[in-house]
């Protein structure tokens, strides 16, 4: 079974990285760019339930606090 996770930080909270990229891009002249935020992807490869990707994500892989993730499975062809 092949996994995706994907982080992001909840709505609210600071992400500098971002925050950083949306002024690197309008300083190349890319003005129409509204908004620019950060995610991190996880690719687990396993014999798992999406509860226990779920698991994984609240004991370690995420921050609840600030972060917010999504599972999706993957299909593998």
């Amino acid at each position: 079974m092949l996994w995706e996770v994907r982080i992001a930080y909840k709505p609210g909270v600071q992400d500098a990285e971002g925050e950083s990229t949306l002024r690197g891009l309008h300083a190349l002249g890319f003005d129409k760019v509204e908004e620019v935020k950060t995610a991190k992807v996880f690719v687990i490869k396993g014999d798992y339930t999406r509860e226990e990707v779920e698991e994984m994500c609240r004991r370690l892989l995420a921050n609840p606090v600030s972060q917010d993730y999504t599972i999706a499975e993957v299909s593998v062809e």
